[in-house]
């Protein structure tokens, strides 16, 4: 696969082909048990990571974004400090996989 074919995998304007775009905002910042059914709508997204990438990078704080809640980004934010860009380090594990 060319390196041109492996950027086609991430998409920039990613919001509008996200699971969850046609569905209420509200059901993804909810708080407890409700967090689950939540994530559900994120397992099969195809713009996952790059949902993810949008929360780290931002810092949100509330709502579930590309599958994890704000107690996980917490996590991974204070586990991995290193990562200055979560949309260069999530694209790049893209790029690598589609290889």
């Amino acid at each position: 696969m060319s390196a041109g074919a492996t950027a086609d995998l991430w998409v920039d304007e990613w919001a509008k082909e996200a699971s969850c775009s046609g569905q209420d905002p509200e059901a993804l910042f909810v708080r407890g048990k409700a967090q689950h059914d939540a994530k559900a709508i994120c397992k099969t997204c195809p713009v996952l990571a790059q949902c993810l990438a949008e929360a780290l990078d931002s810092r949100a704080e509330f709502g579930v974004w590309g599958g994890m809640t704000e107690r996980e980004r917490r996590a991974l934010l204070r586990k991995r400090p290193d990562i200055a860009s979560w949309k260069s380090a999530l694209r790049s594990g893209m790029a690598s996989q589609a290889r």
